[in-house]
């Protein structure tokens, strides 16, 4: 009974309430606006591609008010015209309209038609629900009778305009001149005003970005109307009917738009986009942006509906970011996973280590074994890592090794470089990890960003160049007629040696190791890179590249779970990554990556890394660091008594073959027994906290 007699009381008092509310706000505020005033002479950011294709723009997100002296007379005339005929007559109400929509409400059997006059409309937007109800309808009347008393004819109608909602996020006439004409109000040509004019009865249907046939016969409705009051001439109606207004249409691109709006609040201030005024080249290909979208979205629904992604790909040369992609639903605004969802790489971060190894000495043909091993974690708990089939596999080259993401020996190659060593080699790459004495990290258990991956590749891909990478290219400030380069950033911070070196190493991943799928694309075009899949299959990577392009692929839940067997970046990731890279090497020539100096090139026999002889029946043309090359004749097939070879200088290659090795080199698939891991990408977790093979 309580509740009932307050819901009352409240129900009574509401439009009380409401009109003590507007003369404070009249008493308190001499000024009728209620945001900042517009300035003067905005015109909005825009964005263009690398290739100088028009993308979109970047708006100011917030609100400002428009005095009546900057609507165009033309504009208020028709929304008076079309809204509201008799505004200047009436006292806030309209009785005639009142009458003529009770008719309309008896035919229809419902209070389909409000009759609202233009100060009605104001004071739903502005105090009241859009709720159909006599109880509505009468503290509208009453209310818009006392703001009529309160407030001159031009104060209303400028609050009208400032207030009402003009379809696509547009609020007020300053939002939505900006939005669809990229003007101030008062620039607005006549036949923009009457399409705008036309919006307030439906924005959803009627803005100037809704259906072209429905748009138009609204404007023919507001100009008719016009006519009808004697406002235009049916000359002038005609001649603005065969003028029509040029919409500006969404941009393309909005998540990179989203990016390039970050990049220039970081460099300029917030500010900058308020003031606008700007021409952006921005570093994206347009057209790769929106294959990257399309490939991403199709590839991570074919797994799962409620899977996420993302995607970046990178100019080799000038770190031009050519195509981000955020999320499958690429949403304006929206979190983008590519540079801020941080994950655990898994195998990902492997070929850093392999490449930490060379720098000390190590070599594609080194031999480690796989035996299990364990390692002391204190408190009386042992960590042992694990392959995938949970088994060794003995002895193999660290080529190998790495094709088949073994786990035991990037373990123990990581306990011999030094964890502290790697974490200040990933750092120099442009990758920043944690420096506890920790070989987990041999698995890729610190979490990384796609952004942080790719950029700590390139350097392998670039011949030892490390390119930060850019999503602006320049800036043309439009007031000043002046522009600003953003020009590209690189540095040395790897030998071109042991980058080479690596990549020929990372080039047997997409041949018969974890990413063996890419073979026919390895094959048209040489191609190196890397899968990682966490432990329990939560996140599945690709990041691979060619000598020109770089691109990484991650998929997985926002929320990580595991995705289930088979969810791994061989199977998952790695054929998006075809499918995009397919598209963006189109045109481009299939080079090979640039062979440095430093680098030679030896016949060995690979199950002893020495120097192949006559008597060896396998022999394999291996590439090393110059200085690194085995100078020892194969003991184990009649080398004994063969005097040692000098290292080659000057990065010339020693002559395979020399010594008469018969047959050619075996394929990788053909090696011994005793060294290779079957090719599969599968890791799993054993639920006693020891981590599996992770691809």
């Amino acid at each position: 009974m309580l509740s009932r007699r307050h819901a009352a009381i409240k129900k009574l008092f509401s439009p009380v309430l409401l009109l003590l509310a507007l003369s404070f706000a009249v008493s308190a505020h001499a000024s009728i606006a209620t945001y900042p005033e517009l300035p003067t002479g905005y015109s909005s950011i825009r964005v263009f591609d690398v290739q100088n294709r028009y993308v979109g723009r970047i708006l100011p997100t917030q609100r400002y008010w428009v005095s009546i002296d900057r609507i165009p007379l033309f504009l208020r005339k028709a929304l008076v015209a079309t809204e509201d005929a008799r505004f200047y007559e009436h006292g806030g109400i309209d009785v005639r309209g009142i009458a003529r929509a009770l008719v309309k409400d008896v035919v229809k059997g419902r209070l389909a038609e409000g009759g609202s006059t233009i100060t009605q409309q104001l004071i739903k937007n502005k105090f009241l629900t859009g709720e159909k109800s006599i109880d509505r309808k009468v503290k509208e009347v009453q209310l818009a009778m006392d703001f009529e008393k309160k407030y001159t004819k031009d104060q209303i109608l400028e609050m009208y305009f400032n207030e009402i909602y003009f379809g696509n996020g547009a609020w007020g006439i300053a939002q939505a001149a900006r939005q669809y004409f990229d003007k101030n109000p008062e620039e607005l040509t006549e036949a923009e005003c009457s399409l705008l004019a036309g919006v307030p009865k439906n924005p959803g249907r009627y803005n100037p970005l809704g259906d072209l046939a429905k748009v138009s016969a609204r404007r023919s409705t507001v100009l008719s109307r016009m006519v009808a009051v004697k406002m235009i001439t049916p000359q002038q109606k005609r001649a603005i009917e065969a003028h029509p207004a040029t919409v500006i249409k969404p941009g393309q691109a909005q998540a990179y738009l989203e990016i390039v709006r970050r990049q220039l609040v970081e460099r300029y201030g917030a500010h900058v986009v308020e003031q606008g005024g700007l021409d952006v080249i921005a570093a994206l290909d347009v057209n790769l942006q929106k294959q990257a979208e399309q490939t991403l979205r199709d590839g991570v629904k074919k797994v799962n509906p409620k899977l996420q992604g993302a995607l970046i790909c990178m100019d080799l040369k000038t770190g031009d970011i050519l195509a981000a992609v955020g999320g499958v639903d690429n949403a304006k605004g929206g979190f983008n996973r590519a540079f801020a969802a941080k994950r655990q790489p898994g195998s990902a971060i492997k070929p850093l280590i392999f490449a930490a190894a060379l720098d000390q000495g190590y070599t594609p043909a080194s031999l480690m074994n796989d035996t299990p091993v364990s390692y002391n974690k204190g408190n009386g708990q042992v960590w042992r890592p694990h392959n995938y089939e949970k088994k060794s596999f003995g002895e193999m080259p660290l080529r190998a090794a790495l094709a088949h993401s073994n786990n035991v020996i990037t373990v123990k190659l990581l306990e011999s470089v030094g964890v502290n060593n790697f974490v200040t080699f990933a750092g120099r790459m442009g990758l920043s990890l944690r420096s506890p004495n920790d070989l987990s990290l041999a698995l890729g258990t610190d979490e990384v960003t796609l952004d942080d991956l790719v950029s700590a590749y390139s350097p392998l891909a670039n011949g030892g160049i490390r390119t930060e990478g850019r999503t602006i290219v320049k800036v043309f400030d439009r007031n000043r007629k002046s522009w600003t380069d953003n020009p590209t950033r690189s540095a040395p911070v790897l030998s071109p040696a042991t980058a080479y070196v690596t990549t020929e190493m990372m080039k047997d991943v997409l041949t018969y190791g974890t990413a063996k799928g890419l073979k026919n694309f390895s094959r048209q075009r040489p191609a190196a890179g890397k899968t990682g899949t966490t432990d329990d299959y939560r996140d599945a990577w690709f990041v691979g590249y060619t000598p020109q392009l770089i691109t990484g692929v991650w998929v997985g839940y926002d929320k990580p779970k595991p995705g289930g067997r088979g969810f791994t970046g061989g199977v998952v990731s790695a054929p998006i990554w075809e499918k995009f890279m397919r598209v963006a090497t189109a045109g481009k020539p299939a080079a090979d990556f640039a062979r440095p100096e430093g680098v030679i090139t030896v016949s060995i026999d690979p199950t002893t890394a020495q120097l192949a002889t006559p008597e060896c029946p396998t022999t394999k043309e291996e590439d090393f660091i110059a200085g690194t090359e085995p100078t020892v004749y194969c003991t184990k097939h009649g080398g004994e008594g063969m005097p040692p070879m000098h290292p080659k200088e000057g990065g010339q290659p020693a002559q395979s073959g020399q010594l008469g090795a018969p047959g050619q080199p075996a394929p990788p698939e053909s090696a011994p027994s005793q060294g290779e891991p079957p090719a599969q990408d599968q890791p799993t977790d054993d639920g006693a906290g020891q981590v599996e093979m992770l691809r």
